[in-house]
């Protein structure tokens, strides 16, 4: 596909996004961009991918579940949109080095990369096995630093945006997903950590964003593996995907440090700050809040596995507040 209708547009200056920003960095129109999401497949990422095509962007989905990703693309592509679907496993190193080769043959170039994929283990830190949270780190921490490893060379060479998809237990925690909320706590280290070398340290118009939503209605629940004897659950508020694609999408045209996303993210990230022993207690009331009153129907979830071998890829939402299946 030819790139040059894109390159020749000239970009325009963003005006500033509450806190700290990258000096007179200035990012593309979203109609103007390329933009690679991985975990893609379903929830946050699905939502982030149909947001973003609809607006005009050319979209790179990554997920493990190839089959699906080509019939989103499809679906993308038959409502006049741009998307290329690549089958990626973002604990390999060189799966996330051809997503990026991937784009690059295809577009020349990458403006926005989103570390989205993510995925959750339900159960006491001394029920999980060893097996179980490394398998975790690998997706949820190491994914974003190969992704993020990935997209630098290529975002400072004309300029762009680095989004890392956090969560409000990257400040505060959730007891029954204590390995997913330390994993969080290690995103945010490590993107705030980059931001300061690359943005901070070497100057670079690389525009590094942490984007940290309170409970989401999607499938994650049912991704999870579940050591629990009950069917897991997010525990109520919760808020709309669409609202953390719009959250991703403003940071890939105007320069965000961090973006909370729901009002429970905000009051939960401060409460961990300020007054952190109470912290732990409204943490505490959360372990009765996360399962329903039903047996486990998929302990292994999508945890070494791709979603499509579970009942819920392709889909942005999940039961919200109901079981699985009903209302």
């Amino acid at each position: 596909m030819p790139t040059a209708a894109w390159r020749g547009r000239p970009r325009v200056a963003c005006p500033p996004r509450g806190g700290p920003r990258v000096p007179e960095l200035t990012l593309k129109p979203i109609e103007q961009q390329v933009m690679v999401i991985t975990g893609a497949s379903s929830g946050i990422g699905l939502a982030t991918a149909r947001l973003a095509a609809s607006r005009g962007a050319i979209v790179v989905l990554a997920a493990r579940s190839d089959e699906a990703l080509d019939e989103i693309a499809r679906s993308i592509a038959d409502t006049g949109g741009v998307a290329v679907a690549v089958a990626c496993d973002v604990s390999r190193r060189e799966d996330v080095e051809r997503l990026a080769q991937t784009t690059l043959d295809q577009f020349g170039r990458i403006d926005t990369w989103v570390n989205n994929a993510g995925v959750s283990i339900y159960g006491r830190l001394d029920e999980v096995s060893d097996a179980d949270s490394r398998r975790l780190f690998e997706t949820n921490f190491w994914g974003v630093v190969y992704g993020s490893l990935a997209a630098l060379p290529h975002l400072r060479r004309e300029g762009g945006a680095l989004i890392n998809v956090g969560s409000e237990v990257s400040d505060a925690v959730v007891p029954l997903q204590g390995m997913y909320s330390a994993s969080k706590h290690a995103v945010k280290g490590f993107t705030d950590a980059l931001r300061v070398e690359i943005a901070e340290v070497d100057k670079a118009s690389v525009s590094i964003t942490l984007i940290q939503p309170t409970a989401v209605d999607t499938p994650f629940p049912q991704h999870a593996k579940n050591y629990m004897d009950r069917e897991p659950k997010l525990p109520t508020p919760q808020i709309e995907p669409v609202k953390v694609a719009e959250a991703i999408c403003d940071a890939a045209v105007s320069p965000t440090r961090d973006k909370k996303v729901g009002a429970m993210a905000v009051m939960n990230s401060l409460m961990a700050k300020v007054a952190p022993s109470l912290g732990d207690k409204m943490a505490a009331k959360q372990a009765g809040r996360q399962q329903y009153d039903e047996p486990p129907r998929d302990r292994e979830g999508a945890l070494h596995r791709p979603s499509a071998e579970t009942t819920v890829v392709g889909q942005t939402h999940g039961p919200g507040g109901r079981p699985p299946g009903k209302g």
